[in-house]
């Protein structure tokens, strides 16, 4: 039960996975058939472009060997301390903030060539 609250609590769910790709011509070519393919809106940004909310292709080598995937929690400090307390090493180097407060940070580790980040609901 009470790992049950804990996990409504953090409420971890699947923002996107991010796409690592050689250039911004590869970047914006695989964005495009992301979005083709599944009637997703195209949205070009300055490092990445954004296909739908699903994938974000990287214009270039991004975090992770083959790219990232960024998971959504309702309270990132909350996240944080829960998976260190599990023995997950967070990055607070790749830590991001917006106004000052905390947005997204990577998880030192990979899952088969994919960085992990976490993001805050907002």
């Amino acid at each position: 039960l009470t790992r049950e609250a804990v996990q409504t609590m953090l409420g971890f769910t699947l923002a996107h996975v991010g796409i690592n790709t050689a250039d911004a011509e590869e970047a914006l070519r695989v964005a495009k058939r992301l979005s083709t393919l599944f009637n997703f809106a195209l949205k070009e940004g300055n490092s990445s472009n954004f296909a739908g909310t699903a994938f974000e292709v990287m214009k270039g080598q991004g975090p992770g060997t083959k790219g990232h995937i960024a998971i959504q929690t309702n309270y990132i400090h909350r996240a944080i301390a829960y998976l260190e307390r599990n023995g997950i090493a967070v990055d607070m180097s790749t830590a991001r903030e917006a106004n000052g407060v905390l947005s997204a940070v990577y998880l030192k580790e990979e899952v088969a060539g994919f960085a992990l980040h976490l993001l805050e609901k907002r």
